[in-house]
């Protein structure tokens, strides 16, 4: 068996179980680090004993053999994670973004003859039975048609859709237990909204129309190419699609400087334009759903099952904050914040000043680019923002959660700046953002 083919746990008891592992093992793993601290006169705190890189391998691993929305969830926070968490946590975690197991070849024979019929294999010249690529929903294949036509076949693993709303009520769980959360912290609207495009996201039909619409959408636009899925192939749990070839965008970090602030320049500007002038969003930037061409300097979009449409207040939200950060102004872009849900009232009645001192911080750093370019590498600023912010994250009483579609597109967003640090870019970033704040 191929050190990475596992199969996928569909029983119930099964993933239960896997999680109680995972429990288990993490759980072990705080009492050797709280023995190790102790014995160093230290006096550890819950989520330090929690957040240490032998969990993180352990959760890692675990996931990964689950897939499914628990990985999902594990991509999110390695995505999300920033500067906030440690740099061999993010390491650790990053590994979920391409990286699950892969079907053993009779899961997968099981799973296309219930798509399919028995006889699928006589729809292909040749159908490559290891996937070159495979992620939290599902793997990806390579074939080709009798005509000559080359596909890549998204193949969704068995029993995905159905364990999503058990599994993120497991994660949650977790995470309750883990005492991560504060107990007050309402976080049900959000598990609530992230069941439902997990839920959207198993289902490759609408996959499929959303990857039309974007082809649409980008027509004219000469630095992207969208994949046309194949019709008379797809399935529910089948997403078949022209195979473009390209290169990680992970490898555009060796690439000169002007093909990197190109290419994170397009992208940029599509997250732009998907809040600002489409309302409508692919939410999810992992960057393996991201690919790109040397020759050609095109950027391939490869993944829309998160893709949905931007509430009207969220795009207005966003746009009174963009106007607030160009004006340069902080009590505006306080009061932005405020309305669009990242800062909570009692934040602000508790630690106003200090929310301000760090926007200010943010200003100065903003301001030094204008007329000039924006050096994503430059992350002085960060930690003047971690130690102001400390108190803040301590307060866990005035914690809240943002509106989830806000997340959702703040997560995209978020993950955008992330390319940009990582491809050291430098952009007229004023200079970009202007038109969108009319």
């Amino acid at each position: 068996m191929n050190d990475r083919s596992r199969p996928v746990p569909q029983a119930r008891f099964a993933r239960l179980a896997a999680f109680g592992q995972m429990a288990g093992g993490v759980a072990t793993g705080m009492v050797g680090e709280g023995l190790r601290r102790l014995a160093r006169g230290e006096r550890p705190q819950m989520s330090d004993l929690i957040l240490t890189p032998g969990n993180a391998r352990k959760v890692t691993e675990q996931l990964s053999r689950l897939r499914g929305a628990a990985m999902k969830l594990g991509q999110m926070l390695s995505m999300d994670a920033g500067d906030v968490l440690p740099p061999e946590l993010t390491s650790i975690l990053a590994q979920l973004r391409d990286n699950a197991h892969i079907m053993p070849p009779p899961q997968l024979d099981r799973v296309l003859i219930e798509a399919w019929g028995p006889n699928w294999r006589r729809r292909f010249a040749r159908f490559d039975p290891t996937p070159i690529a495979a992620a939290s929903i599902g793997q990806v294949h390579r074939a080709t048609l009798p005509g000559g036509r080359e596909l890549a076949i998204k193949v969704q693993y068995p029993g995905v859709a159905a364990s999503i709303d058990a599994d993120i009520d497991n994660v949650a769980t977790l995470l309750r237990l883990s005492g991560l959360l504060p107990a007050s912290l309402n976080i049900t609207p959000l598990l609530l909204e992230a069941k439902r495009q997990l839920h959207e996201e198993a289902d490759y039909q609408r996959e499929a129309a959303q990857m039309r619409h974007f082809k649409d959408l980008l027509a004219q636009d000469d630095r992207f190419l969208v994949p046309e899925p194949v019709e008379d192939l797809l399935r529910p749990t089948v997403l078949p699609m022209d195979f473009l070839s390209g290169r990680s965008i992970d490898t555009l970090a060796d690439a000169p400087q002007a093909q990197r602030d190109r290419a994170v320049a397009a992208l940029l500007d599509l997250v732009l334009r998907e809040l600002f002038v489409f309302g409508h969003m692919q939410t999810d930037p992992n960057f393996a759903n991201y690919r790109w061409q040397p020759e050609t300097g095109r950027i391939l979009l490869l993944d829309f099952g998160a893709a949905r449409a931007v509430e009207p207040a969220t795009v207005e939200g966003y746009r009174g904050l963009l106007q607030a950060g160009l004006g340069g102004k902080v009590e505006a872009i306080r009061d932005a914040l405020l309305r669009i849900g990242f800062i909570a009232p009692a934040q602000l009645q508790r630690h106003g000043l200090v929310i301000e001192e760090m926007i200010g911080i943010l200003l100065r750093h903003l301001d030094r680019s204008r007329g000039g370019l924006f050096d994503f590498a430059d992350r002085s600023f960060v930690g003047s923002l971690r130690e102001r912010g400390a108190p803040i994250l301590a307060d866990r009483a005035s914690w809240t959660v943002p509106p989830a579609d806000t997340l959702f597109v703040q997560r995209k967003i978020s993950g955008t700046v992330m390319l940009g640090v990582k491809m050291r870019a430098r952009l007229p970033l004023i200079e970009m953002l202007t038109p969108f704040a009319g």
